[in-house]
């Protein structure tokens, strides 16, 4: 961080503390103040007077729970970078959304604001934010917490669980991206995203990650994640205005580790997409064994070798 405005902007005071001092303050030798600095998305600034007060208080938080032995240094790092990368997404997602609407409206007033649009909205709704920053956090953590309970209630190992993995991309992303501007191939992106996660929560599903062209998905249920399937190739791959999309679904034993999901069925989901016509459903054996009979139909396709996997025969389904 620069010394300047930003700082008392946002957080409410000007950087005047070094990195020693942050570390003497939280109790903590500097190499591991740094290091938890880094771990959490930050720059380093040698030894530039640019932390504040609330840094030191922040890595102090940290310094008190390894102080009670609860957990060791390796597991607050674990934790300190899933904060980290999930606070950093929200931080660019808010301003690229909320920061471009307010200069819009800015730039229509007669007489300008003294103040520019990210401090407006700060004074404004920075409050509010934060509420809704935390009502959501216990809510997601209230739900992950009756994850784990469940899974443990099936499998002494909770982090390993049986489920069905899900990968919708959208077709010739790379060219299409090519040929569009900027801001159409924007707005695709909002309203893929915002559609398949829509479909993945009203069938129970949960949306590991998208990656622009692509989601990831997960289902306890192999008919709700087909369902899933279905109703993003409905939303997305029947409209007109949006391009096709291919989705693949593989189920088996996963681990769950990091908000992120791994193993042969997350990895082999990806692949089918690459062999599966448009807007068509491709699963696994293992999960078309899963799916009622007397209610999807189930197509052996030619096998064909898939990277990582061998010969593989896929299977095309469809509700009958």
């Amino acid at each position: 961080m620069s010394e300047g405005g930003p700082e008392r902007t946002f957080l409410g005071e000007e950087p005047q503390l070094t990195a020693s001092d942050v570390a003497e303050r939280a109790g903590i030798p500097v190499e591991k103040a740094r290091r938890l600095w880094r771990t959490l998305g930050f720059p380093e600034h040698g030894d530039a007077r640019a932390y504040t007060d609330a840094d030191a208080d922040a890595l102090r938080l940290i310094t008190e729970l390894l102080g009670e032995g609860f957990i060791g240094f390796d597991i607050a790092l674990n934790v300190a970078r899933g904060v980290g990368l999930t606070m950093a997404r929200l931080a660019d997602w808010e301003v690229s959304e909320l920061v471009q609407h307010a200069e819009q409206a800015f730039a229509g007033l007669d007489e300008p604001k003294e103040e520019n649009a990210s401090a407006w909205i700060v004074a404004q709704y920075g409050a509010q934010f934060e509420e809704l920053l935390l009502y959501a956090w216990r809510r997601h953590l209230a739900a992950a917490v009756a994850r784990m309970d469940s899974l443990r209630a099936i499998d002494a190992d909770p982090h390993t669980t049986d489920l069905t993995v899900g990968f919708a991309d959208i077709v010739g992303f790379t060219a299409l991206s090519n040929e569009v501007t900027r801001d159409r191939i924007g707005d695709l992106v909002e309203i893929f995203e915002a559609r398949c996660g829509d479909v993945i929560s009203r069938q129970q599903g949960r949306l590991i990650k998208s990656m622009g062209d692509a989601v990831l998905f997960v289902n306890d249920d192999p008919m709700a994640a087909f369902a899933t399937a279905e109703g993003i190739i409905n939303v997305i791959g029947r409209d007109p205005r949006m391009p096709d999309v291919r989705v693949g679904l593989a189920s088996g034993s996963v681990v769950m580790r990091l908000g992120d999901v791994f193993g042969p069925p997350v990895n082999l989901a990806a692949r089918l997409t690459q062999v599966a016509r448009r807007n068509r459903i491709i699963v696994d054996h293992a999960t078309a064994d899963l799916l009622p009979a007397d209610e999807i139909e189930s197509r052996p396709l030619p096998p064909r070798p898939v990277r990582g996997f061998g010969v593989v025969e896929p299977v095309a389904v469809r509700r009958q």
